[in-house]
């Protein structure tokens, strides 16, 4: 299936088709990220059970912490 990552097209196999499992596939650690679906931000709580659907526009955000 693909998606919109980022701003870029990408294909994802078929275990990374929720947040959780596209997050264990790009080796991203949730804890450190939000995550926004078609303009949509998604819980964290959510992030195992919400399912992604083809064309989807999937932002992924990093924290940065500084001072």
């Amino acid at each position: 299936m693909e998606i919109m990552l980022n701003g870029e097209p990408v294909e994802i196999p078929a275990d990374a088709q929720t947040v959780a499992g596209l997050l264990k596939h790009l080796d991203i650690d949730l804890r450190l990220v939000a995550v926004e679906i078609n303009r949509d931000v998604v819980p964290k709580a959510r992030y195992p059970e919400h399912a992604l659907a083809a064309n989807d526009a999937v932002e992924i955000v990093s924290f940065v912490g500084g001072g």
